[in-house]
């Protein structure tokens, strides 16, 4: 695994623009990073992170069996009492899923370390699946990467043949999808899955989150008042448990995607449960609910709120001290608490690996990398290679 430079392609930003790749640069910042990129041998693909990903999807699964038919662990999951039972019909029902990803630290040499999983509303999304095998193929072309290079890359033809799965499942032609105003990276993510199902033969329809309504018979509806049957929400699900309109969720009958079990998977609760189910497991790190603590064998831990995103109030403590933390609007629903276990280092940069999944295949790597020990949102993409 190595960190190598190369010129960036000179034309790059007009053909982001020509691509709907608006979000390249955000605040300012380079968020897509051509300068380098990381090269990977096909034996760390295959046998460091294809299969271990592959593996720890099942055993999550195994996790989400186990919690839906627990009252004491969907409440260890805070998950609002009046979604128990729709969450576990979502889960009796094989609601189907579309994609996820798990975020692994991975050094090239030693065994991957799972962080999380981000399994309900995960972005990059577009850059994974598109923009950086476009990139592989210019500079390929101009001459700058070997022509015998690949990318574990298989994201985009996994989406559409999994939307078309989708819909024959639910028997449906035409589906919703919605994201938050004022976020280009959540728009173009969500633009990016709605060419993956026009590409799949299905009729698309897109309306911001604000501006979904609630219709006659309870039904949601859009700004045209259409009825919203099926609909793909870059909207987490604790946030819309939560919200006023939550009691019209189960009678609304929508084909959610993200299903509703998928609260359960997307939720740092499933770290502990995954190590207390495979303890010592060589992809998995220890580690601990709040009131476990005690138990936690290690001087220097990672404190964890349940449904934290992107890094955010993600905190280091080191023999009971605070080093390093990350701000956001995380931490009353409570916390967990992982072993330290650090990012690689390529120069100056810490670099995170998530390994996407579609449906329960294995389907790609995207890699961040940051100055900062704490990945976030403002952390920069870099493309990859195996050769």
């Amino acid at each position: 695994m190595f960190r190598l430079s190369i010129a960036q392609r000179q034309d790059w930003q007009q053909q982001a623009r020509d691509f709907g790749f608006h979000f390249h640069t955000l605040y300012g910042e380079p968020y897509w990073d051509e300068s380098a990129y990381y090269q990977f041998s096909l034996q760390q693909i295959e046998q460091d992170i294809e299969d271990p990903t592959a593996d720890i999807h099942q055993m999550c699964l195994q996790i989400v069996d186990e919690v839906v038919n627990s009252e004491a662990l969907l409440q260890k999951f805070q998950i609002p009492e009046a979604f128990w039972q729709p969450v576990a019909d979502s889960w009796q029902r094989q609601d189907p899923s579309l994609y996820s990803r798990l975020d692994f630290a991975y050094d090239g040499k030693s065994p991957a370390k799972l962080y999380e999983n981000n399994a309900d509303t995960p972005t990059s999304l577009y850059e994974s699946g598109f923009w950086q095998w476009l990139w592989l193929q210019d500079q390929v072309n101009s001459g700058l990467i070997n022509r015998r290079a690949d990318q574990f890359n298989s994201l985009q033809e996994k989406l559409i043949n999994r939307f078309a799965q989708i819909a024959q499942h639910y028997q449906i032609n035409q589906m919703h999808f919605a994201c938050c105003q004022d976020t280009s990276e959540d728009r173009g993510t969500v633009q990016y899955l709605q060419d993956c199902a026009a590409e799949a033969g299905l009729k698309n329809d897109f309306v911001f989150i604000e501006d979904i309504g609630l219709g006659e018979d309870d039904y949601f509806t859009d700004l045209s008042d259409g009825v919203i049957n099926t609909l793909f929400k870059l909207y987490p699900w604790e946030f819309m448990q939560r919200e006023d309109f939550a009691q019209y969720i189960e009678r609304a009958s929508v084909n959610w995607i993200e299903p509703l079990w998928k609260s359960i998977l997307s939720n740092k609760a499933l770290m502990p449960m995954l190590w207390k189910r495979f303890p010592k497991h060589p992809n998995l790190l220890p580690a601990w609910f709040e009131d476990e603590l005690a138990q936690a064998d290690c001087s220097q831990l990672v404190k964890k709120p349940i449904f934290s995103r992107e890094g955010a109030n993600v905190s280091v403590i080191k023999n009971g001290e605070t080093v390093l933390a990350a701000d956001g609007p995380y931490g009353e629903e409570g916390f967990i608490y992982q072993a330290w276990h650090a990012l690689p280092k390529f120069g100056d940069n810490h670099t995170l690996i998530g390994s996407w999944l579609v449906d329960d295949q294995p389907a790609g790597i995207s890699v961040r990398e940051d100055k900062s020990a704490i990945t976030q949102d403002m952390s920069r993409y870099l493309p990859h290679v195996i050769l």
